[in-house]
């Protein structure tokens, strides 16, 4: 079965936890998550039916293979589209809730895209720094 938006929000926080620290407990992924450790428990059951992680009741849970690469997909999704709202000069307070308003609605094509956009600014700092005087020049445009 394909995961649903918030499978994936989990998958993603445990492979980086588990990038971060070695493991991911339901206490980590509660605070991380910030929700009840009951819903973590409950989540990590359905992970497991999903075949995303491994899980043995009062032991903990482990990524799958499949889980794990799912994991690094989403984290890279994630990175990806923070990254381009910084490119595309998106203010910084506004990018993470931003990037999790947006990164379930999009396709695995539209993420290719945008990886693709995201290296052509980087490859030439004049890129940027043009699209920079094109939003000056819109902004002076919206005031006047």
């Amino acid at each position: 079965m394909p995961p649903t938006p918030s499978m994936e929000d989990y998958i993603e926080r445990i492979y980086a936890l588990i990038e971060e620290k070695g493991y991911a407990r339901v206490s980590d992924l509660a605070e991380n998550l910030e929700v009840h450790p009951s819903s973590v428990t409950k989540m990590i059951q359905k992970l497991d039916k999903g075949k995303y992680v491994v899980y043995e009741k009062y032991r903990g849970f482990v990524l799958t293979p499949n889980g794990k690469k799912l994991g690094k997909r989403l984290v890279y999704r994630h990175e990806l589209l923070e990254e381009f709202l910084k490119v595309i000069g998106v203010d910084q307070e506004n990018i993470y809730q931003d990037v999790e308003g947006i990164e379930h609605h999009l396709s695995w094509n539209a993420i290719d895209r945008i990886g693709d956009l995201v290296q052509f600014f980087e490859e030439d700092d004049k890129r940027v720094k043009q699209l920079r005087e094109v939003q000056a020049k819109n902004e002076e445009q919206e005031q006047s």
